[in-house]
């Protein structure tokens, strides 16, 4: 549940983004998948048989970790994806040099949450130097509304849970192999709640948290 002040008005925001972008504006969905661990298994995954699931070991060795960054293209489905060391401020205004160069001299509207390291002082002077491109903040706590979120879960089910890596470059190798595959056949998602649904389940959640809190202190 968003304490945010302003969930209301970021919610008809973004969604407005989603189901009515400005014409001819590239709408895009950014944010970081950390720490994503390199595990080697000590057994390789075990296929899904007719009278088993499909089965990995419990046990691993560690071989460091990378962080994602990466930009979905709400319209085409399309991924701009760049692994990098660090997720400090320098590594994220260079990921949003790549992502936004394909659309060179047109108006970029970029979906993504509220870390510090998205509104720094040199992100910012970069904002003012490219007034083509404007910010659009998720609320605080409400990760959900990113679409980028939702092909970082299939990412994680299809390629790097299952996977299994000898070094961080082996899983780097895997990301983007994935990137690849996947845009070569790109699928953007299809969003239908709007923003007066979203924030009716909203208010009929917290009722119900409500009631149950009042319940419980009786």
């Amino acid at each position: 549940m968003s304490r945010d002040p302003a969930f209301a008005a970021k919610v008809a925001d973004i969604v407005g983004l989603y189901l009515d972008p400005p014409g001819g504006a590239i709408v895009l969905s950014i944010d970081e998948k950390t720490q994503i661990q390199a595990l080697d298994r000590t057994q390789p995954l075990l296929p899904i048989e007719f009278d088993a699931t499909e089965q990995r070991t419990h046990d691993y060795v560690r071989h460091g970790t990378t962080n994602l960054f990466a930009a979905l293209n709400v319209a085409t489905g399309e991924v701009v994806g760049e692994c990098a060391p660090s997720r400090d401020a320098a590594a994220f205004l260079a990921f949003l040099r790549k992502a936004v160069a394909p659309h060179r001299g047109r108006q970029i509207h970029v979906v993504l949450d509220n870390l510090s390291t998205h509104t720094t002082p040199d992100v910012l002077t970069w904002l003012a130097a490219n007034p083509n491109v404007h910010f659009h903040f998720t609320p605080t706590g409400s990760s959900w509304i990113n679409q980028i979120e939702i092909w970082f879960g299939i990412i994680t089910r299809q390629a790097i849970r299952r996977g299994t890596f000898t070094s961080v470059q082996v899983l780097v190798r895997s990301i983007r192999d994935y990137i690849t595959t996947w845009n070569a056949n790109p699928r953007p998602f299809h969003w239908t709640a709007t923003a007066d649904e979203i924030l009716a389940k909203v208010q009929l959640v917290q009722t119900s948290v409500k009631k149950l809190v009042a319940n419980n202190t009786k």
